[in-house]
Order: structure tokens, then C-alpha cells, then sequence
């Protein structure tokens, strides 16, 4: 507890720094991102729409860590979503383990501070990506533990590999009632609730959701109709450090 910045924040007007990549040279691609970071722009920031026009200026060749550090010290924005691959390698190699950007770059643990994100301080940090709370005795709940130690208050990441365009599922529900929840955790908790419920599917080549439009999927992903209620779908996600 005495690790934890219990001081809370209302994020709830912050702006938030969407980023990610979708091709990858040597790496499966990841069909889904644009529409994730598409969709987080317009669920959270609907009232400026020239900022969702120039989405694509955050997607594949303009998501580097220098980017990152550059528009952070234009903008300082609190929430910071991150969408792309990234693997824990449990194993004597641990520190290899890596979240990758556009090209060959790769962040590795050892090099997290790199990204500077406790100068400003971010509030919210979400990592929409495989593995990015897996840890070991080394290095506890991996990129998520990590970064919180680097100054980062509240962290989101997962557990286990996951699909990118059924991640967008949990996704756009946790930034839909992180409008309205008194804290993040209860958002997250109200998210999981409306995919264990049955209420989050794919239908029609859509993802279909409670209370926000549907959002129509990248013809390149599995378009078959499906509810995303197993856990599988929602339950590697686990917020880390303050939950307020």
C-alpha cells in the first residue's frame, strides 16, 4: 500500500493519447487497431473532431517512442493507450521481453523509462496487448508492474495472449463508462460485467455493444457471428496500482 499513489484524479475530461501499429514485418498483423484507436477517439474525445480526422497520424509509421515523448510534451495528456505486440519471456531472458513499435523498434523492460511517463505524470496508462501484466519473480506483472514503478498511477494490462478485434470488445466498454464510473476499477468491473453478460457480440460484421454505436470490423478479421461472454475474452484484464 505504502508503493500505491492513493491521491485521487478525475480523468474524466483528461485527454487522452491513443497509439499503435497494425503491420508488423515478422509479427502477425493486427487488423483491429486502427478501429480500436478510431473508436477510443470518438467514444472519449467526440467534441473534437478535427483531432479523430488525424487519427491515423498516431497509427503504424508515427508510433515510435519519439513520438510518444513529442506529443506528450505538446499536450501532456493523462490517459495513454498503447495497441499493438508484445510478448513476457519467462525465462533467464526476462529482460528481452518487449512491446514493439513501428519497424524494429522495441521497448524491452529494462527500457521502459524511456518513455518518460511520469514527466507529466500520466494517470492512466492502458496496454492493448498480449502479456503486458505477466511477470516473475524478476519482474512483478512484467510491463504493467514496470511501468507503475516508473511513476505511471493506474496501469490496465492483460494476463495472456489475446485477438485484437475481440479485445476491442472489453476495450470500448471500459472507455464508455470510464466517462461515468466514480473510479477506474469500477469501469473496468462494469466492462467486464456487460461481456460476461452476453450483451457485447459480434453481429453482421459488427461489434455490438450497450450504449455505444456499433462499430463495424475490419473485413480482414473473423466476421462470424459470436457472443463474447467466455472469460476468455475479458478476464486477463487487470488494473495495477491505484484503482481510483
Amino acid at each position: 500500500m505504502s508503493l500505491t499513489d492513493a491521491r485521487y484524479v478525475d480523468i474524466k475530461n483528461a485527454q487522452v493519447l491513443a497509439m499503435g501499429s497494425s503491420k508488423f514485418e515478422r509479427l502477425d498483423p493486427l487488423p483491429s487497431v486502427e478501429t480500436e484507436i478510431k473508436s477510443i477517439l470518438k467514444l472519449w474525445q467526440p467534441d473534437t473532431p478535427g483531432e479523430l480526422s488525424q487519427y491515423r497520424r498516431f497509427l503504424n509509421e508515427n508510433f515510435t517512442v519519439e513520438n510518444i515523448l513529442s506529443e506528450r510534451s505538446r499536450k501532456a495528456q493523462k490517459i495513454v493507450h498503447l495497441a499493438t505486440h508484445a510478448a513476457f519471456l519467462d525465462s533467464e531472458n526476462y529482460l528481452k521481453s518487449y512491446i514493439h513499435f513501428w519497424g524494429q523498434e522495441k521497448l524491452t523492460l529494462d527500457q521502459v523509462s524511456q518513455l518518460e511517463l511520469d514527466n507529466p505524470l500520466v494517470e492512466l496508462l492502458v496496454l492493448s496487448a498480449c502479456e503486458t501484466s505477466l511477470g516473475n519473480k524478476q519482474a512483478e506483472l512484467g510491463f504493467a508492474g514496470l511501468t507503475r514503478q516508473a511513476g505511471v498511477k493506474s496501469v490496465l494490462g492483460n494476463l495472456w495472449l489475446i485477438n485484437d478485434a475481440k479485445n476491442l470488445g472489453l476495450i470500448t466498454q471500459f472507455y464508455h463508462h470510464l466517462k461515468t464510473a466514480p473510479i477506474k476499477a469500477e469501469a473496468l468491473r462494469l466492462a467486464q460485467l456487460a461481456m460476461l453478460s452476453g450483451q457485447v457480440k459480434i453481429e453482421n460484421g459488427r461489434l455490438v455493444g450497450p450504449e455505444i454505436p456499433d462499430i463495424p470490423l475490419p473485413r480482414k478479421v473473423n466476421l462470424e457471428d459470436q457472443v463474447l461472454s467466455h472469460p476468455y475474452y475479458w478476464s486477463s484484464f487487470t488494473m495495477v496500482g491505484n484503482p481510483w
